[in-house]
């Protein structure tokens, strides 16, 4: 099989690269020259954003079995790589989101929920629901939908991770002493370790996949308490997790998701859409999701083979609570 990546030096695009070259793929990146590209690809480099940013892509000969993309900015730019790409693809996959669904969706929403309204693949950079579904509408209208896999993802962890979550936390441990850990322990949670995305995206393109699938976990896959335990368990800093209750924790102003990463009080909008996906499609395709241990003891592993400082991307917040705020909370200041 041969892969083009559009991208694929960073967590996801990274991750689907490593598992093409893990089964023996013939693998082409086309990236921004910003990092490094795993040896064995064949590199092509230039700015999609840019005038003229793809013409490496279009005087390379050759075609390939698949594309794979996960562009997160303005549609436009999937527009013009698919428009290109149509006639020497078998296939195009976008690593798309369930924040395309229109809010809030209930619990258990399938991809034959509503989608948000106003997008176009001929955007600028709008909102990251509308950019998703701007880039969905790009590849539609250039490969068709029997041509087309739209993996609609929702929380990523892993090895790689560039949005600071599972990093975030897996520090915060490891600092040790009294942690605030967000309640109920019980409390269900939904996401896909990046490297079974990656596993699925292959499996979808050998098996000519089309369509939308929502790309994360089964409900429940594991629970807010069995992730902090782990965390705890495998960087070994003694950190004493002090549980929470929900009520607690907005009445101190502290914002779920962004300062307490992964968390999402029950019963809101925001649980629903993030972790009650219905996923009956993905995992009928063959998902397979690798339990939580491994995802924190590979990413911790990882987080201590880069120094101990998880990459971040500079369009995303840096998440994470305040140590004064959390003391405060807890009563140790």
């Amino acid at each position: 099989m041969r892969l083009l990546m559009l991208g694929g030096t960073e967590f996801a695009g990274r991750a689907v690269v490593e598992a093409a070259l893990g089964r023996g793929w013939e693998v082409t990146v086309f990236h921004r020259g910003r990092h490094e590209v795993p040896p064995g690809v064949r590199s092509l480099l230039g700015d999609r954003t840019a005038s003229g940013g793809l013409a490496a892509l279009a005087e390379e000969p050759g075609e390939w079995d698949v594309v794979v993309d996960t562009w997160s900015a303005a549609p436009r730019a999937v527009r013009d790589a698919a428009r290109l790409l149509r006639g020497r693809a078998r296939r195009y996959v976008y690593v798309s989101s369930c924040s395309v669904y229109a809010w809030a969706p209930p619990a258990g929403y399938g991809e034959d929920a509503p989608l948000v309204e106003g997008a176009s693949a001929d955007a600028d950079e709008t909102d990251y629901p509308r950019d998703k579904r701007g880039g969905e509408l790009a590849v539609l209208d250039a490969f068709g939908e029997d041509r087309s896999v739209l993996v609609r993802a929702g929380l990523l962890l892993g090895p790689y991770e560039n949005i600071g979550r599972l990093p975030w936390w897996l520090g915060r441990t490891a600092r040790g002493g009294p942690v605030l850990a967000p309640g109920p322990r019980e409390l269900p949670l939904q996401y896909v370790d990046v490297r079974d995305l990656a596993e699925w995206i292959l499996h979808a393109a050998e098996r000519e996949l089309s369509g939308p699938y929502n790309l994360i976990s089964p409900q429940g896959h594991t629970t807010m308490g069995e992730l902090l335990d782990t965390c705890v368990r495998v960087t070994g800093g003694g950190a004493e997790l002090r549980w929470t209750e929900p009520e607690v924790i907005l009445e101190a102003g502290i914002a779920p998701w962004t300062e307490l990463p992964v968390w999402v009080p029950p019963g809101s909008d925001l649980h629903d859409a993030l972790h009650g996906a219905d996923v009956s499609r993905a995992v009928g395709a063959g998902l397979n999701c690798r339990p939580v241990e491994e995802t924190v003891a590979d990413t911790w592993r990882w987080l201590q083979d880069v120094g101990g400082v998880a990459p971040q991307r500079p369009d995303r917040p840096r998440p994470g609570l305040d140590p004064e705020v959390e003391a405060k909370v807890l009563g140790t200041r």
